[in-house]
């Protein structure tokens, strides 16, 4: 364990899960896998390979492109060793931005294991109640 993750031991779950997305959003992205990531870290995104490199350099990229990023979270639910956290993030203030849901499994209360999935924000839906 990493004197970051040390300093970190006294979160929940479900606080490490926010605490790493909101890093990666404001681009702290090494910063966010110092702190809360374990050994051999995988991930289910189809776009990328599935080692924790492979995603990270993803995130940094993202977030060199779109600095102004938003992200909100909107419900976290922690069960055991795993977290979910619903969020709507926006690349950037003007956009509509997606739902989005990430699934954290947490071994020796650090992330092992990543799922996320997402949903645009449609201009024009029949949904009274909106996406949140």
């Amino acid at each position: 364990m990493s004197e970051e993750q040390q300093y970190t031991s006294n979160l929940t779950r479900k606080e490490k899960a926010v605490s790493f997305l909101n890093l990666v959003a404001s681009g702290k992205v090494r910063e966010a896998y110092n702190k809360f990531s374990g050994p051999n870290f995988a991930h289910h995104n189809p776009f990328f390979r599935g080692d924790a490199e492979s995603l990270m350099l993803a995130m940094e990229e993202n977030a060199a492109q779109n600095p102004h990023k938003v992200f909100e979270v909107k419900l976290a639910i922690q069960e055991g060793d795993m977290v979910s956290v619903y969020s709507h993030i926006k690349q950037n203030p003007d956009d509509r931005g997606a739902a989005v849901v990430h699934i954290f499994r947490f071994e020796n209360d650090l992330i092992v294991e990543l799922w996320d999935i997402g949903q645009p924000i449609p201009e024009d839906s029949p949904n009274e109640n909106g996406m949140f």
